[in-house]
């Protein structure tokens, strides 16, 4: 896996980056060499958020966790992934390595296996028409109806995209890239 570390407001020592190349080794056995590894610490006001993005083919898996400490920002953050990827290995499972949930793997590890899931259940299923807008207008029309996304065809493209309310109080635009 490639590793690629970002910082933001921070200063990290060869310590830290070694113990961030070891935290992800541990998921080494889940995703070939072919993944790759995004990992970005910062700080703000005495608190240290990082977060792990990891990319393998039209797969991405991330979390994001913050602490008093980088250290414990780290564990947090490599301890959600690899129950994000465990509790999902059901579904997972074709597309991950082929030994990548063998059992012997984990003796010298505390990762708790779960009973596979059912499928994932809809319990509601919504049409709507969707009448060409600007990304402008379709954040007015999320707001308006007190949701945390819209979906719209841009106007401009002729694409669907989608508008959302990031935790900050800004707004993020999610637009489809063709391979």
């Amino acid at each position: 896996m490639t590793i690629q570390i970002t910082t933001r407001k921070s200063t990290l020592t060869d310590s830290f980056k070694e113990r961030i190349n070891k935290k992800l080794r541990k998921l080494d056995r889940f995703f070939p060499e072919e993944a790759t590894a995004n990992v970005v610490v910062s700080t703000e006001k005495e608190r240290e958020t990082v977060e792990i993005t990891i990319k393998y083919r039209n797969m991405i898996f991330r979390s994001q966790k913050t602490a008093s400490e980088m250290i414990d920002a780290l564990e947090a953050v490599v301890d959600s992934l690899v129950k994000q990827i465990v509790k999902n290995k059901t579904k997972l499972g074709k597309r991950l390595r082929d030994n990548a949930f063998d059992a012997a793997l984990y003796q010298d590890e505390e990762i708790e296996f779960q009973q596979p899931e059912e499928d994932f259940k809809v319990v509601k299923n919504k049409r709507f028409s969707m009448k060409p807008m600007d990304v402008q207008e379709a954040i007015l029309q999320m707001n308006m109806l007190q949701h945390a996304f819209f979906m719209f065809k841009d106007s401009a493209t002729g694409q669907v995209g989608v508008v959302y309310r990031r935790s900050g109080g800004d707004y993020g635009l999610i637009e489809p890239e063709m391979e």
